[in-house]
Parts: C-alpha cells; structure tokens; sequence
C-alpha cells in the first residue's frame, strides 16, 4: 500500500511548489517509496488527518500519520532502514539537520520576498486573501513592496550562497559523493521559485549552478519534470 503524501497545490492543482512538501517528495524518491499525492490548499486544515500542525506536508504510512519534514524525513530513515540511507549514519544526520536549520532560517527567508507576488498568483483565489494577510505580517510590507526591485538584491542573495558554492567546489553533492537529505533540503528551496517564478536567482554557470543540473536528473528527472513543466 502506497504512503499517502498531502501536499500544498496552487491554482492548478498539478502545481506543487512548497519546499517543505518537496522535502518529503524527494525524501519518498530516494527511499524508492511509492506514495500517493493527495492536492491541498491553505483553507483546507480540516482535512488533514489527525495529528497534524494545520500544514503540509503530512503523510500517512498505514495506520502512521506524521508531520512536518524533518520528522518525516526521521522517520522514513527509521521506519525503512533497509532501503537507501537519507543521512548516511548519524553523523549526516547531524549535518542534514544543520543544513535544514540554516535553510529555514536564512535560505527560504531570503528567496520569499523576491518571489513571494508570484507565489500570490499561483495560489488558488479562494486562499488569496489569508496568503496576503499572512505575508504581509511576516514581511512587514505589502507584497508588492517586497518584491520590488529584486534584481537589485541578487548580488547579496548569491554572497549568502557562498559557503554552499565553496562546499559544491570541492564535492559533488552535500551529502559528499553521493545526495543526501542535505540536497533534498537546499534542492527543494530552490524549486520553490523554479515552479512559480520565472525570475532566475542562479547565475547560469559555477558549482551551485552544476549541482542544480544534476538536481534535475535525479529520481526519474522528478525535480526535472516540474521544473520544465512550469517553463513550458
């Protein structure tokens, strides 16, 4: 039986863009799980299976139903552990947790604010309005004030980038030689803006660049496939 995933969908329900969600998906793929998507919007907390924290992602294993992605992220490594490690021993999980925390906390903050009008309009008009009063708290300004001249903070985005370029200098992937759920976490932050925004936060070129690519190309081209998809 397939796990079941709930995931964040936009106005066209084939739109999937949360990173958190993305987390798990590529988590799910590395494992080799099968799972089932289940397309959920904002207003729709409900409807999520009990206990959840009111977001996604959520999924169910079963009579298991777990939150958040680094809990479910554990558990697939725990639950699984004969199918291909996420962390590759304790110590990448250790690392996998640094990753996940600086991305929380400066890497996802960074990019909202010069996607976040794109994300108001490729989420579905009945979650509009809670998406704006939501934002706007959080950024203290209107979208579009936070979205404004957003060329002119790329130079400063792509100094933030500098310890993963020189980590993605010296070794294939995060996780070393092969991807790990430190990929997963930085990937899935990055198909953030790839699904909703045609605004290009990468120069064309260098390590970070090159890692990206191959991004694409893991699991099937899953990232790969929505990516194109959005860019048709």
């Amino acid at each position: 039986m397939p796990i079941t995933l709930y995931d964040l969908a936009g106005v066209d329900p084939a739109l999937r863009f949360s990173p958190r969600c993305w987390r798990t998906k590529f988590a799910l793929a590395h494992k080799g799980l099968d799972a089932e998507t289940v397309p959920w919007r904002f207003r729709e907390a409900a409807n999520l299976p009990q206990p959840n924290q009111g977001r996604v992602p959520v999924i169910c294993d079963g009579e298991q139903v777990v939150h958040d992605s680094w809990t479910i992220a554990e558990y697939l490594e725990d639950a699984y552990p004969d199918l291909p490690s996420l962390f590759a021993g304790s110590g990448g999980r250790a690392h996998a947790r640094f990753v996940n925390e600086w991305t929380e906390a400066v890497l996802l903050p960074s990019i909202l604010p010069m996607i976040v009008v794109d994300l108001f309009q490729s989420v579905d008009s009945e979650d509009q309005p809670y998406f704006r009063a939501n934002r706007e708290a959080r950024l203290g300004k209107t979208l579009e004030a936070a979205q404004a001249d957003r060329e002119l903070r790329l130079p400063s985005f792509n100094v933030m980038l500098s310890p993963l370029r020189a980590t993605l200098s010296n070794q294939l992937w995060l996780g070393g030689a092969k991807p790990s759920y430190a990929d997963h976490v930085v990937a899935a932050a990055l198909m953030w803006p790839s699904c909703v925004s045609r605004f290009s936060l990468l120069p064309a070129d260098g390590p970070i660049f090159d890692w990206w690519q191959r991004v694409q190309f893991l699991y099937d081209s899953l990232a790969g496939n929505a990516v194109r998809s959005r860019s048709a």
